[in-house]
């Protein structure tokens, strides 16, 4: 690190789980974003801010007004505009210094599966199960982890899936594909706006641990929250053997 990056990190530097070594790991990390919306945004913010190397935001969707209310990486000045393009302009903004690629398109097939491979990191904020699940299998394969996240209206819920450790679930592991799940979303079910920003942050917190070599993830748990009461709750979960993605044959 130059002057100039110890100066920016050192509230970082000083913490002895972090220090020298565990910002340089972040500096040479690369995390990929899936979203950039109410979840995305606060959490490519804080990747940036954090001194994240090399971030790949991917959204397909446009800046509307309605994203405005929790979407802290756009601006009324960007409606409109590519979403992935909106947030690169942002994360330019807080650091210059952080390799922003956007791409501007839903990732899939073969696209998601090259992003997931070159990436240390993953961060599902993404609003549908389908690419969830997509998502999962593409991190399965190439044994990069996987940092999950979820909101609508006061409810909110985070866990981290880790291929590399033989006992980690994946996330079909919680959430079969093809199960009879209501499908929510913000447009017609609402959402509170700082709670997007809640477990967002926390998809960056975990991230960051990840690549930084610090601290516990919350493999096999599932964090629930809830908005109104500002309660959490932690519901323990295992791996499926019979899992068709990551199951053991």
């Amino acid at each position: 690190m130059n002057d100039s990056e110890l100066l920016r990190y050192s509230r970082h530097l000083l913490l002895n789980e972090i220090g020298v070594e565990g910002q340089e790991r972040i500096l040479a990390a690369h995390a990929l974003v899936i979203g950039a919306g109410g979840l995305g945004s606060p959490a490519a913010l804080y990747l940036a801010s954090a001194g994240i190397g090399r971030l790949t935001l991917a959204d397909g969707d446009t800046v509307d007004l309605t994203n405005l209310q929790r979407q802290i990486l756009h601006s009324e000045a960007r409606v409109g505009q590519a979403k992935a393009l909106s947030g690169k302009q942002a994360l330019a903004a807080i650091n210059p210094a952080t390799e922003v690629i956007a791409v501007n398109e839903r990732l899939e097939g073969e696209a998601l599966s090259a992003a997931v491979a070159a990436a240390d990191v993953v961060l599902d904020c993404c609003d549908n199960f389908a690419t969830r699940h997509a998502v999962n299998r593409a991190c399965v394969a190439h044994k990069t982890p996987l940092v999950s996240g979820a909101a609508i209206r006061f409810d909110g819920q985070l866990s981290v899936f880790d291929s590399r450790r033989a006992a980690s679930p994946c996330y079909h592991c919680l959430f079969p594909e093809g199960e009879d799940v209501e499908e929510v979303r913000c447009a017609v079910m609402g959402v509170f706006a700082p709670l997007t920003g809640i477990i967002g942050a926390m998809q960056a917190a975990e991230a960051l641990k990840l690549v930084a070599g610090c601290g516990t993830s919350p493999i096999g748990r599932l964090l629930l929250l809830d908005g109104l009461s500002m309660e959490w709750r932690s519901v323990k979960f295992g791996r499926d053997p019979g899992c068709p993605v990551c199951g053991i044959s």
